[in-house]
């Protein structure tokens, strides 16, 4: 295998894919990345048996054509330190990769490209076309409320449900919830569902533009091919809660805020909140909130702020963190707060768009 290219060249794929590539490897040959070149197009591939990530580009001379595998880190350590502009010069025979560029030169040891593992895409019961830019919006709307590490497997990321000319995406921990609706191109007879865990959407989102992206869902696997990169997920076999029981009904205590006076106040409340548990009481009356927290050290914080809101006064306490986590992404300035009593759950909502929803439970304080 023989080619050259730009650095910069090189570079964008080996970026693309670098984020699956695991330190820590049990199959040594996981701490590689897959280079094959077929004609002009170099392909760039990553894996941990979970997520597949492959990035394209074009090289400018072709003197050989194959497949090798190199460790990622040390391909991508190289290509980052050579100076803008470099051209790379790459062969490869009887074990060992060289990588000349001017006067540098590097000689990496390879493993046979025969034995990398491949994440197979299985068959996939249908596609449809989505904007990278609305995916990204889904993405980023949702995904702090996934999971990490709970023993509730399927918590450990994304539920994806997709309607004629509707995605749906939910994340929840068991804590708080994060629901937001987005158009694209599909037309199904009944809901599909499906799970992306956490790690694939963590990529996923990375890799999205403003291009368009295509999806293809299997029975257990979801496929994202882009402009230049083609991602494959294993999907979580498991049913996911029916979130509609979580959403509260009935809410009849509305609070009406500034998103940014809200999450600045709540901010400075949590400076002082207990480290461990970060709860804080509200205390809602007409027209008035009232922020306390409070920590084992008998240190106390208290805000008032000035909100639209005219039933009856209660107080509920909620972990200011999960609140926070809202704040930041909602994209509305206006939100509002839906109480039932102070056991139940709030509502959180922007006022002009109704595209997103989150619930987040109270806390005993």
């Amino acid at each position: 295998m023989k080619f050259s290219l730009s650095r910069e060249a090189l570079l964008k794929p080996l970026q693309l894919v670098i984020g699956v590539v695991e330190r820590r490897q049990t199959l040594p040959i996981l701490s590689n990345v897959l280079l094959s070149l077929s004609g002009k197009i170099l392909s760039v591939t990553g894996t941990d048996l979970e997520v597949e990530i492959v990035g394209v580009t074009e090289v400018s001379d072709v003197l050989e054509e194959g497949s090798i595998t190199v460790s990622a880190r040390k391909i991508l350590d190289i290509c980052r330190s050579l100076p803008d502009g470099a051209v790379v010069n790459f062969s490869s025979s009887e074990g060992k990769a060289s990588i000349k560029s001017s006067k540098s030169s590097f000689m990496l040891s390879t493993l046979p490209a025969s034995e990398f593992p491949s994440v197979d895409g299985g068959e996939k019961t249908f596609e449809f076309d989505i904007s990278g830019q609305e995916l990204q919006k889904l993405i980023e709307a949702t995904s702090f409320a996934m999971a990490q590490q709970d023993v509730r497997y399927y918590l450990n990321g994304m539920l994806w449900e997709l309607t004629s000319g509707q995605i749906r995406v939910v994340a929840t921990d068991g804590h708080r919830m994060s629901l937001s609706d987005g158009n694209c191109d599909i037309s199904v007879e009944e809901p599909v569902k499906a799970i992306v865990p956490r790690k694939g959407v963590v990529e996923l989102q990375r890799l999205l533009d403003n291009n368009t992206v295509k999806i293809a869902l299997g029975s257990n696997h979801l496929r994202a091919i882009g402009s230049d990169y083609q991602f494959t997920s294993k999907l979580v076999d498991g049913a996911y809660p029916d979130y509609n029981r979580v959403l509260p009904k009935g809410g009849d205590k509305i609070i009406e805020a500034d998103r940014l006076a809200l999450k600045a106040a709540f901010g400075r409340a949590a400076i002082l909140s207990n480290e461990k548990y970060r709860g804080v009481r509200l205390s809602v009356s007409e027209d008035l909130l009232k922020i306390v927290a409070s920590n084992p050290e008998q240190e106390e914080a208290q805000e008032d702020l000035e909100v639209k809101y005219n039933s009856e006064s209660m107080e509920i306490g909620f972990n200011v963190s999960y609140l926070l986590d809202v704040l930041n992404v909602l994209d509305h300035e206006a939100l509002k707060m839906t109480l039932i009593n102070s056991n139940s759950s709030v509502l959180i909502e922007s006022l002009k768009d109704s595209h997103s929803l989150y619930v987040v439970m109270p806390m005993r304080l």
